[in-house]
């Protein structure tokens, strides 16, 4: 069947992706590039041979899933271009919200096992959200772009430093710890000029994205600036101090 013969429903169907990526990684790796056009209610995808290099993405509207799909067909997603349509069937996530779910009991183990882990990480996430969040309110509390994280001790980190002047690279704050480079990497090589994301791993939730000029990061800071990687995370872009 033809992506013109299904009617454009929330959940868009998507093939040819790189099977040698894990699975958590690309599940992450497809909401991060997918948030950008609505909320996503799901991502699916199996270990199954059947299923590989195969996605599901279950937004809540219908829209969403119709911009995402007109954007980012062939979109060039580890080093293979996507290929989308909507799917031939309703997920259960919206069968579920609109009272046509039917269970399906082959398939009611799998889900247990799927919905454990899912509160198990979900318990994971939320503690390790705990430790993240009083250290970015205070660095982030009043004017996130003048600051930076205060690695520094004592008074002077208390001291707004003055912002870098425009340069060719960003430096990238609040992000969660489950970023990868692969996964900044697809949100950055959107905009042209990108060359580069480095993170380190002394100092999780932060990142540098290098860009040709200072012409191209600024297009890629205003496009990114706030975009959240989780609910939780609102990137803060600005210039990195050379």
């Amino acid at each position: 069947m033809s992506a013109g013969e299904v009617s454009p429903n929330m959940t868009i169907y998507i093939n040819n992706l790189n099977e040698k990526i894990k699975l958590e990684e690309l599940k992450k790796s497809l909401f991060a590039v997918f948030s950008q056009f609505g909320k996503i209610l799901e991502v699916l995808a199996f270990k199954t041979l059947k299923h590989k290099g195969q996605a599901w993405v279950v937004f809540e509207d219908v829209s969403s899933a119709t911009n995402a799909l007109r954007k980012m067909q062939g979109f060039p997603f580890y080093d293979k271009p996507m290929r989308i349509q909507y799917a031939k069937t309703k997920s259960d996530v919206v069968a579920k919200a609109d009272g046509t779910f039917v269970p399906r009991e082959r398939r009611k183990r799998h889900e247990e096992r799927a919905e454990r882990k899912r509160r198990e990480q979900h318990h994971d996430a939320s503690h390790v959200g705990v430790g993240l969040n009083s250290a970015y309110a205070g660095a982030f509390g009043a004017a996130p772009p003048l600051s930076q994280l205060p690695f520094g001790g004592g008074a002077k980190s208390m001291l707004p430093e003055a912002p870098a002047p425009p340069n060719n690279i960003l430096f990238v704050q609040n992000l969660p710890h489950e970023t990868t480079p692969m996964m900044l990497q697809m949100l950055f090589c959107q905009y042209p000029g990108f060359k580069e994301v480095r993170m380190v791993e002394a100092k999780p939730g932060i990142a540098f994205v290098e860009y040709g000029d200072e012409i191209q990061s600024t297009v890629a800071m205003q496009a990114l600036q706030g975009f959240k990687i989780t609910p939780q995370n609102p990137m803060v872009v600005t210039y990195a101090k050379k």
